[in-house]
């Protein structure tokens, strides 16, 4: 089975929700475990919650959530215009971050990298970013 949907909405803190309730929609189809729903929940809300917070420091924008099924294997990409990140390495480290002090932990790529299978970034000072999420989908092997 191959199938692509891209999905475009406001970098609103409500659009979090309807990210993870569009890609549980979308991987359906594979009949993922309850574990493996929840891991793609959690790694794409924290990505999309990036963008917003982190991306467009909660100002207008559009976030580009890109999803394609291949087989067993679920791909999704977070994309935004935003700010950008000057040091990619630096910002995947755990309790890294430039949020607001004691707002937030620095700990959204661990999580993604910890639910995921693969986890890519790619990003430019002032142009945007793309957060590249990859899982495997045991249960569509059955």
């Amino acid at each position: 089975m191959n199938n692509r949907i891209k999905i475009e909405m406001q970098s609103k803190p409500v659009n979090e929700s309807f990210a993870r309730s569009a890609v549980s929609a979308f991987i359906a189809p594979l009949d993922p475990t309850l574990e493996e729903l929840a891991d793609v929940r959690t790694a794409v809300s924290e990505a999309v919650t990036n963008s917003i917070i982190h991306g467009y420091a909660m100002g207008d924008g559009v976030i580009t959530l890109e999803m394609c099924i291949c087989g067993d294997l679920l791909t999704v990409e977070i994309k935004d215009r935003g700010r950008g990140i000057k040091d990619i390495e630096q910002a995947m480290q755990p309790y890294f971050t430039t949020g607001p002090e004691g707002e937030r932990s620095g700990m959204g790529f661990a999580v993604m990298k910890a639910f995921m299978d693969k986890v890519e970034v790619f990003s430019k000072p002032a142009e945007g970013t793309v957060v590249r999420l990859i899982k495997r989908i045991s249960s569509a092997d059955a």
